[in-house]
């Protein structure tokens, strides 16, 4: 079965996380992706939290499947010559270098274009061009204090949080892949390429627009209904930490399940939804709540709301996290077991659907990795190991019109 992005060639110049995040999903539904690399070393995340000695790191494999990898030393006249005849066959040029690196290569926007009018330039930045904050080196954790999602994660009483989630680098991947495929349609309605620009902040700030809603909400009545703090608490002028809390009006928590004193997962997500009190109060064993004036509302439950939590951790007390959300969803109340990365890694239903899935690697044999999470009708994306340094740079240099003579010279000086 071809695929959709079938015929698109990409130079992922990106090493990393945020750039290879991006060029691994549009390999994933065809796209061709040359990932041009160092000779010798290549993508440092090759070699970062090795757990097998002289194999490429868990860190690098799954984030660049279904690639093939060109070694390259660009700052050679032979390998910027192979770097300007890769530009006039390929249809999109991705690269997360520090401002300016490529202008410093040779390789300006207006000789990019000079090359290859169609040539889309995608760039994951750190903060936008012309942000007072535009020279300085950002990493995930970074990004996310920056977005605005540390100041409003964790608990009220504790410092900003970070999530162990990318919302500053696999996000902002995806950001930019969703800007690549519209410059690409652009292109077929107007013949030429243009430069695509995605910022790690403004990424995370995209995710945190519920609390940018927030801010507005405190600032106009000086309180947040759905947040813990209500009403008993105290606001001060910014959107607070809400621990545990839904953050759509929904009031929701984490509530212990049978095992936590030696489980540190054994727990649920808990959500008080309107429309499901009824139902909740069925299932906990609590049918003289539905019609008590003091519950009948999330107005009137919210001032105890807490101690509603601990009337249902009680009941969760003899059942674990898998037995209380089996009870919990006949009731179609909104819940889920909190699930270790153990437990998603041997998860039947993400192996079968292909959120989870085993590779092949010539160097690590099999390993585990992500699949494709969006999921279509008539295709399936087959997942393929990450390639090894270099492993495709004759391959390429081939098809590119090089001859065997000139690949070995070009070996010989230590180009490729």
């Amino acid at each position: 079965m071809s695929k959709p992005l079938e015929g698109v060639k990409i130079i992922d110049f990106t090493h990393v996380q945020a750039g290879p995040a991006c060029t691994q999903l549009l390999a994933w539904f065809g796209a061709d992706v040359i990932k041009v690399e160092r000779p010798g070393s290549g993508d440092v995340t090759r070699n970062q939290l090795r757990d097998i000695p002289e194999a490429d790191a868990l860190y690098f494999t799954m984030l660049n499947s279904n690639k093939r990898s060109l070694t390259l030393d660009t700052k050679t006249q032979d390998g910027k010559e192979v770097l300007e005849k890769l530009i006039q066959e390929s249809d999109v040029l991705v690269e997360n270098f520090a401002p300016g690196a490529l202008d410093r290569m040779g390789f300006t926007w207006e000789r990019i274009n000079e090359l290859n009018p169609k040539m889309i330039v995608a760039s994951v930045k750190g903060f936008s061009d012309g942000h007072h904050y535009d020279d300085l080196k950002v990493y995930e954790n970074v990004a996310q204090c920056a977005g605005g999602a540390a100041s409003t994660t964790g608990f009220w009483d504790g410092p900003p949080t970070v999530s162990a989630a990318a919302l500053g680098d696999s996000n902002t991947g995806m950001h930019l892949a969703i800007g690549i495929l519209t410059a690409l349609i652009g292109r077929d309605k107007t013949g030429k390429g243009q430069k695509v620009a995605v910022s790690m902040q403004d990424s995370v700030i995209n995710l945190c627009r519920v609390k940018l809603r927030d801010q507005q909400r405190l600032d106009r009545v000086g309180y947040l209904e759905e947040y813990p703090q209500y009403p008993h608490g105290e606001f001060t002028d910014v959107v607070p930490r809400g621990g545990n809390a839904g953050g759509g009006g929904q009031p929701g928590w984490v509530l212990k399940c049978k095992g936590w004193e030696t489980d540190p997962n054994a727990y649920i997500y808990f959500t008080v939804q309107g429309h499901a009190w009824e139902p909740i109060c069925r299932a906990i064993g609590k049918p003289e709540w539905i019609d008590d004036p003091a519950y009948m509302t999330a107005q009137a439950r919210q001032p105890h709301i807490f101690d509603i939590f601990n009337t249902i951790e009680a009941w969760l007390a003899d059942k674990t996290k898998f037995e209380a959300v089996d009870i919990l969803r006949k009731f179609d109340i909104p819940c889920a077991p909190v699930l270790s990365m153990k437990e998603i890694a041997n998860d039947e239903s993400l192996r079968a659907s292909g959120t989870i899935v085993e590779v092949d690697h010539k160097a690590r044999g099999k390993y585990l990795t992500v699949g494709s999470p969006i999921k279509f009708s008539d295709m399936k994306p087959e997942i393929t190991g990450s390639p090894l340094l270099g492993e495709h740079t004759e391959e390429v240099l081939k098809d590119l019109g090089y001859s065997f003579d000139q690949i070995a010279n070009l070996r010989e000086a230590k180009v490729v």
